[in-house]
């Protein structure tokens, strides 16, 4: 197949293969290709399973199983907690790091979204950057992923589960009558237990039977809904990608991996120089600064550490950022060869609504500065900028 023969529009669907999991695992490499769940409460084995990794799958373990049940079926299973910072840390990176590719990317949940690359098409082959960006998340964030290919959201969305771990999917509509109408109906994203024991009282027992129905009749059983299941077993989908979907951004970042693992504090202060400019850069694009900036460090192993330092004051200059995560650098980074490396400004708010909290020491200073900085522009504006020029520091010689 052809990956530059597309019409329309082309989303890819970036969905995590067990998300939490692997992030334990880049925290914790010991953990990697062992039977891994994470779970709530392990401790008292009353908990339920959240995930699990692919190893302990192959045992039967599966998500909303409880902890006794996992341990009984995978004796040698290693159950964790939760820990959602680590999550939402690696969250943002993921991001942050599709966004490299498109601007059109929207967030749908902790492990998954959606990216429009029509724009890419006419640049380069659609498959081999669904490849690039795969093995990209693979190799530079320890993700796994699965990338479903389509003209449209839930296509992409149901093409992305049709192989996992580590799959690449594309799902044409010319192509659904073999790879998405055979599927069974319950398999449909968007239709639960209960929608599809309805389905199957009225002979629907697969996608391609819905796809069959009259759209009349699903819409006199079901409302708007029903009309909504026929669209999608069809294929018709009309949602746009929206980055503003999420509702707010809530934090913005950039991240790199070393050509080549790094142990030099030089070296490591021209990146977070780099970083630095181009978490400016996205702080200014989306007009949002923050108050509370994290690094994270990944090591040669692939142990990975996240640590953050809550501001007196929003902040977004290329400067600000700087200082902050060199003095993160200081006191956080054990001396080891590094990887990766990335700085993220958390809860971010709109420049607009951020405020400075004058204190006892620096109002005097922000005042005299402000007042300056009218006049400055008062003698420009009246006199031309020749007015004002740098002076000369005399020094004996």
């Amino acid at each position: 197949m052809n990956g530059r023969d597309w019409n329309g529009k082309i989303i890819f669907h970036i969905d995590m293969n067990s998300f939490y999991a692997s992030v334990e695992s880049n925290h914790d490499p010991s953990l990697a290709g062992k039977p891994l769940a994470i779970a709530g409460n392990p401790k008292q084995r009353k908990g339920i399973v959240v995930t699990a990794s692919y190893e302990a799958r192959e045992y039967g373990v599966k998500t909303t199983m409880p902890v006794w049940q996992a341990l009984k079926k995978c004796p040698n299973l290693i159950v964790r907690p939760p820990d959602f910072t680590k999550y939402r840390a690696a969250s943002a990176e993921l991001f942050h790091f599709l966004e490299e590719y498109t601007d059109l990317v929207e967030p749908v949940s902790i492990d998954e979204g959606y990216m429009d690359v029509t724009s890419n098409f006419k640049k380069r082959n659609v498959l081999h950057m669904a490849e690039e960006i795969q093995n990209r998340l693979y190799k530079e964030l320890g993700l796994p992923s699965s990338i479903g290919i389509a003209p449209g959201k839930f296509l992409a969305k149901m093409a992305s589960d049709m192989k996992k771990p580590l799959g690449i999917t594309v799902l044409r509509k010319r192509e659904l009558s073999q790879k998405l109408w055979p599927l069974p109906v319950e398999d449909m994203h968007g239709i639960g237990t209960k929608t599809a024991d309805k389905l199957k009282q009225w002979d629907i027992y697969t996608i391609g039977d819905l796809a069959a129905y009259s759209v009349d009749s699903l819409k006199g059983r079901f409302g708007v809904m029903g009309k909504k299941l026929y669209e999608r077993a069809n294929g018709i989908d009309y949602r746009v990608v929206d980055p503003e979907a999420a509702k707010e951004v809530k934090s913005v970042g950039s991240s790199t991996t070393m050509s080549a693992d790094v142990n030099q504090k030089q070296e490591l202060l021209n990146v977070i120089t780099m970083l630095s400019e181009k978490v400016e850069a996205r702080l200014k694009h989306k007009q949002v600064c923050s108050d509370n900036f994290q690094i994270t460090i990944r090591y040669s192993d692939r142990k990975t550490i996240t640590r953050s330092k809550k501001l007196l004051n929003p902040i977004f200059t290329k400067e600000e950022i700087k200082t902050q995560a060199a003095e993160l650098l200081e006191r956080y980074w054990n001396g080891e060869s590094v990887r990766l490396l990335g700085i993220t400004g958390l809860e971010v708010i709109p420049i607009a609504d951020a405020y400075k909290q004058l204190d006892l020491f620096s109002y005097k200073k922000d005042i005299k500065e402000a007042k300056l900085s009218a006049t400055m522009s008062q003698l420009t504006n009246k006199y031309g900028e020749h007015i004002l020029k740098k002076g000369h520091d005399y020094t004996d010689s």
